[in-house]
């Protein structure tokens, strides 16, 4: 009687064990994975800061005040981001202009592919057309990609491009931008377009128009001359200008020549670097 039993009773375990199987309430779900960390800077990267506290940072992309509108995805902070090698050759174009009585000033660094794929959806939208009196006032906006002035990649994302200009010492605060304020044609007389404490280049930051390129014929005198200044100083120290903006500059060698990162603009990025 006690194997009859024995075996009666291992028959009932498992055929609460099948069934508990085929109800689906043998084991509970499994947790969610968690959330994968937003990626880091390699080490090759820095705060342009931590190089070179005299270069004035006015981040364009953390503000409302660019071409879109709006603050762009992927800037947290108003943060100046390169490879070491190019922040290492700011710092010595920086210490000759400081010697003429000028500092630089960078407009846009390293720049996250979630930033750049944010300028193509708005490019795609053609309705939205809010700051075109300023940045893009002659350039029909379904043309933006076929002239060049939005690309699906970017250079700024491989670290080494950096957005810059030259303002005269002592540097006066750029007075802040007040969405929806009056525009004004990015290459208008200086006096008429957004302030600016940057030299008079001919046109402001940004600007989708011919008169960006660096060597664009209409540009003469103070303008040209500040403008090659700019790209005299930075080609000692290993710079490539971009023809097509007198702004855009880029170190070469690249130490990331084919790579397009993603990692957000903020400190946390670059932290211990």
């Amino acid at each position: 009687m006690t194997g009859l039993a024995s075996a009666f009773r291992t028959l009932a375990v498992a055929a609460a064990a099948g069934l508990l199987a085929v109800t689906g309430a043998v084991a509970a779900p499994a947790p969610p994975a968690s959330a994968a960390p937003e990626p880091k800077a390699p080490r090759e990267f820095v705060a342009l800061s931590s190089v070179d506290r005299t270069i004035v940072q006015e981040m364009r992309y953390t503000t409302a005040h660019n071409f879109v509108g709006e603050p762009i995805d992927g800037y947290r902070q108003p943060l100046c981001i390169l490879t070491r090698p190019a922040a290492e050759a700011l710092h010595r174009a920086q210490v000759r202009l400081l010697a003429r009585g000028y500092t630089l000033k960078v407009y846009d660094c390293y720049r996250p592919q979630r930033a750049v794929d944010h300028f193509v959806r708005w490019a795609k939208d053609l309705e939205d057309e809010r700051m075109k009196g300023e940045f893009y006032p002659l350039v029909d906006k379904s043309r933006l990609f076929a002239d060049g002035y939005i690309a699906e990649k970017s250079g700024h994302s491989r670290g080494s491009t950096v957005d810059l200009t030259i303002v005269r010492l002592p540097a006066v605060p750029t007075r802040a931008y007040v969405p929806g304020e009056a525009l004004t044609e990015c290459y208008a007389p200086r006096v008429e377009r957004f302030p600016d404490n940057s030299v008079d280049m001919g046109t402001g930051y940004d600007c989708f128009d011919t008169r960006s390129h660096t060597d664009d014929p209409r540009i003469q005198g103070a303008q040209r001359a500040n403008r090659q200044l700019l790209k005299g100083v930075l080609a000692e120290q290993g710079f490539v200008n971009l023809p097509e903006e007198w702004w855009h500059f880029t170190f070469k060698p690249e130490p990331f020549p084919g790579t397009f990162f993603d990692f957000p603009v903020a400190r946390r990025s670059v932290a211990g670097h």
